[in-house]
């Protein structure tokens, strides 16, 4: 590959994502030192790390099952080929990979260790009496919207409004460790 500033081979690639845009750039060793870029060490730090390791005899004492899965047992996909096409190949690639995807999952879900997705409208309907049998399920529910409302009011700087919603929220949480647990406030 030919360097983008000159006609000289291209030995280092700079890849950056702006304003959603990746944006790839491939220049020779001598226009990447006037570009400020770190030109390649000779021996990469993976492999230095590698013989560090094999040398001081530290590998020996982690155990097997620590490391991380490279492959699938059953269809053989490696981690590597799954971080180029961002796809799983079965259902059992998420118990091999289960120590990598999980730094992955809370990243995509911004911080979140569990999914906090919507109830479908049927479930709604099938369990129409649902107050009545399991308060503190509604009553955590209730807490856990006015919360995402009360986050919106504050990014958008609706301060009045974020203080009704922190109130509401008071009074819930009240309710829920009070001794009238079981009985729920209209709003």
């Amino acid at each position: 590959m030919k360097c983008d500033r000159c006609d000289n081979e291209a030995t280092v690639q700079e890849i950056s994502i702006r304003n959603g845009a990746r944006i790839e750039i491939h220049l020779c060793e001598q226009c990447a030192r006037q570009a400020g870029l770190a030109a390649q060490t000779a021996t990469p730090l993976a492999e230095l790390l590698t013989k560090y390791v094999l040398a001081t005899g530290i590998g020996a004492t982690i155990p097997a099952r620590s490391m991380p899965a490279t492959e699938c047992p059953k269809c053989k996909l490696s981690w590597d080929e799954f971080r180029r096409v961002d796809r799983l190949g079965c259902p059992d690639c998420y118990a091999a990979f289960e120590g990598q995807l999980g730094p992955l999952l809370e990243r995509a879900h911004e911080g979140g260790l569990r999914h906090a997705g919507k109830v479908p409208a049927r479930a709604g309907r099938r369990h129409a009496g649902r107050s009545e049998q399991d308060p503190v399920a509604d009553l955590a529910q209730r807490v856990a919207a006015l919360r995402k409302q009360l986050e919106q009011a504050v990014a958008t700087e609706q301060y009045e409004k974020a203080a009704g919603l922190r109130d509401q929220i008071r009074r819930l949480e009240d309710m829920s460790a009070g001794p009238a647990a079981g009985t729920l406030p209209d709003q």
